[in-house]
């Protein structure tokens, strides 16, 4: 584990003024333990494997040396960025994007992501040359096997990173990110970078595997994830019986039970619509299944509540079109699955929902973690059927906090029963009708090929060269 002497500034960590002027500009003054720990290290040349709870940093902790070194030599292909979703991808080529333009350093990022335009990605990689490429691996490789990795100076490139890492180091990704690490440099010409928030077993075991000819073993830089949460953040329960959530729900989104930010109140005597809306918090409601975001999405909207979906069936421009909107507090709400749920940085969010319970406690820390940041206070209610007491439970024992229930006059509650109940019907029939779910088994048959094809290209590049790499030797 590393274990140096932490800087105070980012400024007496070795980056140059204008990197410094850009985050001041951005309103970052000061760097986080895992910055502070990272940053002087990969500046130095280190491989590292970085792991650090949600929301502490961890983009700017490789990032910022990246600029750095990128600003003494200005060549395209520099960086790799590997990310497992879309959205993480957009966000991280966000960030690169408002560093680099901050220090007016002329960067060029380029984001590669499945669901937009392959033809018109692969020209722009090919004719603007991007000093950092922001990927999610399957569209890389897709994009990498028209022969185009020269012509992007990808020969040249220094560093390559896996954001989310432990999700990245699974068989979903193996293939592809095999067929990656055969077309990039060795790894002992490159600097490789792994951050994660949830450094498991595995990645640890890969921390401390002997590395291949020429290449360093990476510095494991590790700020404890706590299990508990934060002391700003009041989290409570509702038991419902399964069939009976959407007009507690209802109810719940019109009579939050908070008192703070812009939003809240609990006068249940006020029957104007609009003002109805205005007590809405901005809020994220985690479910499990992408039927079950498009089915609560169509019915809230059916109720007169809008909000936005965010899950795998929808396109990727629906997707950025979802988070947009709600990042620009167009709408109060985000119906998401996990994909929302780690990495995701969206400010003063107040109210976060379990609609579904996760069924890892580290899950439910990231999607809690989506409230109460940086000492703001925040509210999660999480929603207990009679199959989730045990699970519920659990939850409450690891993160040691005994949750309180929501107090809701039933009586009031079911007032709004058959209005909620015809919504959720209404949605359920729009689900049907629009054959909700055919893309995506479509898609998923598309990438069991994709992933076939890559593990075939990387075998036979293997046996070319008559050199046989582990993923973790690769790393």
């Amino acid at each position: 584990m590393a274990d140096t002497a932490k800087p105070k500034t980012f400024g007496s960590m070795g980056l140059s003024s204008n990197l410094v002027r850009s985050l001041s500009a951005l309103r970052i003054t000061h760097p986080t333990p895992i910055q502070q720990s990272s940053i002087p290290l990969i500046l130095k040349g280190n491989d590292l494997i970085g792991g650090s709870p949600t929301g502490s940093g961890k983009t700017l902790s490789f990032a910022m040396p990246i600029l750095q070194r990128l600003s003494l030599d200005m060549v395209g292909g520099y960086a790799v960025i590997l990310t497992p979703t879309r959205e993480l991808a957009l966000q991280l080529y966000e960030q690169f994007v408002a560093v680099g333009e901050g220090a007016r350093m002329g960067l060029r990022v380029s984001l590669v992501v499945g669901g937009l335009d392959i033809i018109k990605q692969s020209t722009e990689l090919s004719k603007s040359r991007p000093h950092i490429i922001v990927a999610t691996p399957g569209r890389l490789v897709d994009i990498l096997k028209s022969g185009g990795n020269q012509e992007w100076g990808l020969e040249r490139c220094k560093f390559v990173v896996l954001d989310e890492a432990d999700r990245l180091l699974t068989e979903t990704f193996g293939p592809e990110l095999s067929y990656l690490f055969s077309i990039l440099p060795p790894a002992r010409s490159r600097q490789t970078l792994l951050f994660t928030a949830t450094l498991t077993p595995e990645i640890e075991a890969l921390a401390n595997k002997e590395p291949e000819e020429g290449a360093r073993k990476p510095v494991v830089c590790k700020i404890e994830q706590s299990t508990a949460t934060p002391p700003t953040l009041d989290q409570k329960y509702l038991f419902v019986p399964s069939h009976m959530r959407e007009p507690y729900l209802y109810h719940l989104l019109l009579n939050a039970p908070i008192s703070f930010g812009q939003s809240g109140g609990n006068n249940e005597d006020d029957d104007e619509d609009e003002e109805e809306m205005e007590k809405v918090p901005f809020s994220i409601i985690f479910v499990a299944r992408s039927e079950t975001a498009a089915l609560l999405s169509h019915m809230l909207q059916q109720l007169g509540i809008p909000n936005a979906a965010l899950h795998s069936t929808l396109t990727q421009h629906q997707r950025m079109d979802s988070l947009t909107r709600f990042r620009q507090r167009s709408v109060p709400i985000l119906i998401t699955t996990d994909l929302g749920s780690r990495g995701l940085d969206v400010p003063d969010v107040e109210l976060v929902i379990n609609w579904d319970l996760p069924r890892e406690w580290r899950d439910y820390i990231h999607r809690v973690g989506r409230t109460a940041r940086n000492g703001k206070q925040g509210l999660a209610v999480n929603f207990v059927g009679e199959r989730d007491i045990e699970l519920f439970q659990h939850i409450e024992e690891t993160i040691k906090v005994k949750m309180e229930e929501v107090k809701m006059h039933e009586e009031t509650v079911l007032e709004k029963l058959n209005t909620v109940m015809t919504a959720k019907r209404m949605a359920s029939m729009h689900l049907h009708d629009t054959h909700f779910g055919q893309n995506k088994k479509r898609n998923e048959a598309k990438a069991a090929m994709r992933m076939a094809s890559a593990a075939q290209s990387s075998t036979s590049k293997a046996k070319k060269t008559k050199k046989t790499r582990s993923d973790g030797k690769a790393l």
